[in-house]
């Protein structure tokens, strides 16, 4: 798979996701087998550039090349300022979000707001393609309701602009993460347009991304929240696509290290209170399933320091090295994902 430039290891994409794809997340998931990890969302507003969030979002200090990163906004000219301010900082590749479905966002016109307004869409597309020499990818949504899908039309438009890429998440705006992902739709797409195509959404094994490239004929597949607490997934997902067989389950051992060395990038990146914060959700998506991890997950987010934090995590992993070699997931997950 190649974007502009770039030649990326394979066609596995980690999805942007706020509050989640930090860069010690992106890095991981890069280590565990992702061809290319977006950043979190970055605003396109100068006057938060200076901001602690911002600095954080755009901090890609040792980060396996190429750094994504996807900037958000409605102005075109700010759009443009943005993309050139983190091309400045590092950035490889500009992506730029008109796929979130968030109500903060949209409210303000930006993320899938924009799919509404076509001829606004051309103005940021040509602003921010005129502004930057690394490559422009885009993200869309197939419309923004069931009765306007116009995802064919934006996708044409980008590719006439000059953008090199396009990630497409298989739902409305309306649907937000409701409701089946619409492969149809993304077939539709990749048959009108000769960029690469990402297909996004419910994307969750490596049969399932077998199946999506199969049938979309997409040029690779975005993983989003099937990697939280299970960054391994692309490894999987790569491992099948070239055998058709499945890996073994990662070892008790294994994860155990993996999230401990997650968990000290998290502290080192964030500091102490906010990185053992940030970790928790991070902790809690990892043990999701595993035998005992209900009162273990309520536990945790009682502890208020980092011995804590790690004493009851090795604790936890050093019953289950005791009971199993490779992680088992209990009949109480099926009811939890199903849930969720």
């Amino acid at each position: 798979m190649q974007i502009g430039n770039h030649i990326l290891k394979n066609n596995l994409v980690v999805a942007p996701m706020a509050g989640v794809t930090d860069r010690p997340f992106r890095q991981l998931c890069k280590k565990l087998g992702a061809g290319l990890a977006v950043s979190e969302m970055v605003t396109s507003n100068s006057l938060l550039y200076g901001s602690e969030k911002t600095l954080r979002r755009a901090n890609h200090a040792g980060e396996v090349d190429p750094i994504s990163v996807q900037i958000a906004g409605a102005d075109p000219k700010m759009m443009a300022e943005a993309a050139k301010h983190n091309v400045d900082n590092g950035a490889q590749i500009i992506d730029i979000n008109m796929g979130c479905p968030a109500k903060k966002i949209c409210n303000v016109m930006a993320g899938s707001a924009l799919l509404k307004d076509e001829p606004l869409v051309a103005q940021i597309l040509k602003a921010v393609v005129g502004a930057v020499n690394v490559p422009v990818t885009l993200k869309i949504r197939t419309g923004w309701d069931k009765n306007n899908r116009n995802a064919i039309e934006i996708a044409k438009m980008a590719q006439d602009i000059g953008v090199q890429a396009l990630a497409m998440h298989g739902r409305t705006r309306a649907c937000l993460y409701m409701g089946d992902a619409e492969y149809d739709t993304i077939a539709a797409v990749k048959q009108a347009i000769h960029i690469p195509l990402i297909a996004n959404g419910d994307i969750t094994t490596p049969e399932k991304a077998k199946y999506v490239l199969d049938y979309t004929g997409a040029d690779a597949v975005m993983v989003g929240r099937a990697a939280q607490g299970r960054p391994w997934i692309f490894r999987e997902i790569e491992y099948f696509l070239k055998t058709g067989e499945y890996m073994l389950p990662p070892t008790v051992e294994e994860i155990h290290t993996v999230m401990l060395e997650h968990l000290h990038d998290l502290y080192s990146f964030y500091g102490d209170l906010a990185g053992m914060r940030v970790a928790r959700k991070h902790i809690s998506w990892y043990t999701k399933g595993l035998a005992g991890s209900a009162s273990f997950r309520h536990n945790m987010n009682t502890l208020q320091t980092i011995d804590l934090q790690l004493g009851a995590i090795n604790d936890f992993f050093a019953e289950l090295k005791s009971k199993h070699e490779r992680l088992v997931y209990t009949d109480s997950f099926e009811t939890e994902e199903l849930a969720a």
